[in-house]
């Protein structure tokens, strides 16, 4: 027969074991990835995500007037974010700030990150904590982009080709002499390549070598899809 006392033993034994998976969970949450900061500028250095346009239109193709996959729309790299990190691994994130987005920053913005949505996302959510105004902030991921040199291969490729990680780097080394090799990050969706990542100096976006958790996701081959 079960007593009162065994079953106020058993509630109290659970309640216990369920606090230290709680205290476990946030201890691990916090290690990966630190909460919100309470002012921007508190980093130690960029990640500029480029993402590869035409896998994301083959994920996600929108209408024939979508900005960035529509009709007569044909990107190969965009900017995907500038994202400030710390050397551990974390970042800040939607830090507090009195810098609001404005329209104007919005459509001068469009031609290297083709999606209001996106726009508003990345300043909300990064761009806030570079400590910077909007127009600054999204003028440093323009100057980043433009600094970054394209190899012919993937400039407007017509036809699908295979690569691995490892064939993206020396490509990209190649076209950029002072790139480290340890400076950038390649990054792959199943059996297709989406997106580069490069870390940058936050005081002159000048290359530099990765920090923290940026690292390659591709395992073999991969295809990268042509430019539509």
């Amino acid at each position: 027969m079960t007593t009162f006392a065994g079953v106020r033993s058993v509630v109290v034994l659970t309640t216990v074991l369920l606090l230290s998976e709680g205290v476990a969970a946030r201890g691990q949450h916090q290690h990966h990835k630190p909460g919100p900061s309470s002012r921007g500028g508190k980093f130690d250095y960029y990640v500029l995500s480029l993402s590869w346009s035409p896998e994301h239109c083959a994920e996600k193709p929108g209408g024939p007037d979508d900005s960035q996959c529509g009709t007569g729309r044909h990107y190969g790299f965009v900017v995907h974010g500038l994202w400030p990190q710390y050397e551990n691994g974390g970042y800040p994130q939607s830090c507090s700030t009195a810098n609001h987005l404005a329209d104007g920053v919005i459509q001068k913005t469009l031609d290297i990150m083709p999606s209001a949505d996106l726009i508003r996302h990345e300043w909300q959510r990064h761009g806030t904590c570079s400590g910077l105004p909007a127009d600054a902030y999204f003028e440093h991921a323009r100057q980043a982009f433009q600094r970054v040199a394209i190899p012919d291969r993937y400039k407007d490729p017509e036809t699908a080709f295979q690569v691995s990680a490892a064939d993206v780097r020396k490509a990209f080394q190649t076209a950029n002499a002072i790139l480290p090799s340890d400076g950038l990050a390649v990054l792959c969706s199943g059996h297709f390549f989406t997106e580069l990542r490069l870390c940058l100096a936050k005081d002159d976006l000048a290359a530099r070598s990765r920090g923290g958790k940026v690292r390659d996701s591709c395992d073999g081959e991969v295809t990268v899809r042509p430019v539509r």
